[in-house]
Order: structure tokens, then C-alpha cells, then sequence
């Protein structure tokens, strides 16, 4: 049943209007992809569309990692309570995200620039300055989705074997030693599966981050514009199904083609780490 309503990605190819419905509008082949790759921008937002998701995978598993390494130091004691702080915002739309970005950000009243203004220095208009957003974003992505991933990875810690932690206390392993030589190895599968996965959503990004986190300000379209924010708003404006479907279908296939691509290099190098 999940593959029937596939059937609506021939709306990419056509003419769709309402009054003749999806079988009857015409045939038009790839004409609605050239909004895409005809645009000016074109570049400029798969360029930042694939940068992005690049350093969102790289930045979270490595600090998500390091974070659950770290829990499963800890007391018990103190666990659940770091584990329910850190999950919180995964489960914050990224409206409120917003909200409280721009309570740091504001240039009036943030935090941020009252802090520069105690220590002497300008104010800065972060709304109107692109080149502090990629650090931004990355950092905002962060806050909000290492929770998750930490808790995913240490999970993944509490199903290692215990004596092979034991065996080496008794050989006399220090703790940085029990964690290169036993849990990240350990834990190669699961990193190299959920980067995989992750590989497939590299060319759709995060729509709500970037829209919402800049507060959709023009002057820093240069770096938080990615593919699925032009879309919208060249669709809101033009209104075409058709076009939108096409960029829809074109994503997806790259997706399809990067998580393909992915597995197979994975299973050339250690097949028991691939995906299928």
C-alpha cells in the first residue's frame, strides 16, 4: 500500500491542472525541471543544500558520540536527569527554535549583544550579516538534534558485551583505551548505518532550520538558502504543483542514488557494515 501513492509522481512530468485532474493534464517531459536547473541559484543552493547536511553529519556524530561516551562515565545517579535535559529540544518545533535563536540574536535586546556591549565591543546585526550563519546554523542544529543521536549511540554502548570491558580492566586498559579499542569499534556498525541514512536525506535539507532559524531574511539568502526554501518561495508565489513535484522527484532519486551509492562502498570495504 506504501507504493500506491507513488503513482503522484507523475505530476512531475505534466501540465498539471485542476479542472483536468493528474490523467488528464498534458504531457509536458522534463520541461518543469528547468525551473530548477535553469535558475541562476541553482549552484549556490545545492551547493549549500550538500555543505550543510555534510557538516549537520559530521559535527553531531562526532560531538554525539563523545556525549555518549560520556553518560555511560557517569553516575547513574544523575543519568536520567542529564538524559531528559539533553532530549528536550529534539522535541521543539523549530517555530520556537526561532524564538529562542532570536532571543540571543536580537540586536536590540539579545543576549548576545548585550554581552558584546558589556565587554566594549559593537553590536552586531546578525539578521543582516550571512557570514555568521553557517556557524550559526550548524551550532543551533547541534543544540537540537545531539541529544537524540547521544542517546541512540549510547544505547548501542549498554549492548556491548561487559566482559570485554572486564577483560580489559584485568589486563589493565585505561578508560581512553577501553574507549578506542573497544566502544568506538564496537559501535563502527551503528555509526556507519545512521551515516548512511543520513546520506540519503544529503540533498534535502532541513526546511524549517533554514527558514525559520534566519527568520527568512534576504541578506542572508548567500549562505542559509538551500533547495527546498527557494522552492517555496518561488511557489508561493508562482503557485505550480507540477513545478513542485519535479524538484520533489529529483531530490528523492538523488537521495535514492546517494544511499545506493553509500552501501555499496560500505560493502566493498567490510560487508557485515552494510545496510543491505
Amino acid at each position: 500500500m506504501a507504493y500506491i501513492p507513488m503513482f503522484g509522481v507523475i505530476v512531475a512530468f505534466k501540465n498539471y491542472r485542476y479542472d483536468k485532474g493528474i490523467l488528464g493534464s498534458d504531457w509536458i517531459g522534463f520541461k518543469n525541471f528547468e525551473f530548477l536547473f535553469k535558475s541562476e541559484t541553482a549552484f549556490r543552493i545545492t551547493r549549500n543544500t550538500v555543505l550543510y547536511n555534510l557538516g549537520y553529519m559530521a559535527v553531531t556524530t562526532i560531538c554525539a558520540l563523545a556525549v555518549a561516551i560520556l553518560l555511560n562515565e557517569i553516575s547513574k545517579k544523575w543519568l536520567k536527569i542529564y538524559q531528559t535535559s539533553m532530549i528536550l529540544p529534539f522535541f521543539l518545533s523549530w517555530v520556537v527554535v526561532s524564538y529562542i535563536t532570536n532571543a540571543f540574536l536580537d540586536h536590540q535586546n539579545g543576549f548576545l549583544n548585550g554581552w558584546l556591549a558589556a565587554m566594549g565591543f559593537e553590536k552586531v546585526q546578525w539578521y543582516f550579516n550571512a557570514k555568521y550563519w553557517p556557524f550559526i546554523l550548524n551550532i543551533v542544529h547541534l543544540w537540537k538534534a545531539i541529544g537524540f543521536s547521544a542517546l541512540v549511540y549510547y544505547a548501542g554502548i549498554l549492548g556491548i558485551d561487559a566482559e570485554l570491558y572486564e577483560a580489559a580492566r584485568i589486563d589493565g586498559a585505561k578508560r581512553w583505551q577501553m574507549v578506542t579499542n573497544i566502544t568506538i569499534p564496537q559501535l563502527t556498525p551503528l555509526i556507519i548505518i545512521l551515516l548512511i541514512l543520513s546520506i540519503g536525506n544529503m540533498f534535502r535539507g532541513d526546511f524549517g532550520l533554514h527558514f525559520f532559524i534566519p527568520n527568512n531574511s534576504g541578506m542572508t539568502y548567500s549562505t542559509t538558502d538551500i533547495i527546498d526554501t527557494y522552492i517555496y518561495r518561488a511557489l508561493s508565489e508562482v503557485g505550480d504543483i507540477s513545478m513542485a513535484s519535479a524538484v520533489g522527484l529529483y531530490q528523492s532519486f538523488v537521495g535514492f542514488v546517494l544511499v545506493v551509492t553509500a552501501n555499496y562502498t560500505v560493502r566493498k570495504i567490510n560487508d557485515e557494515n552494510s545496510l543491505f
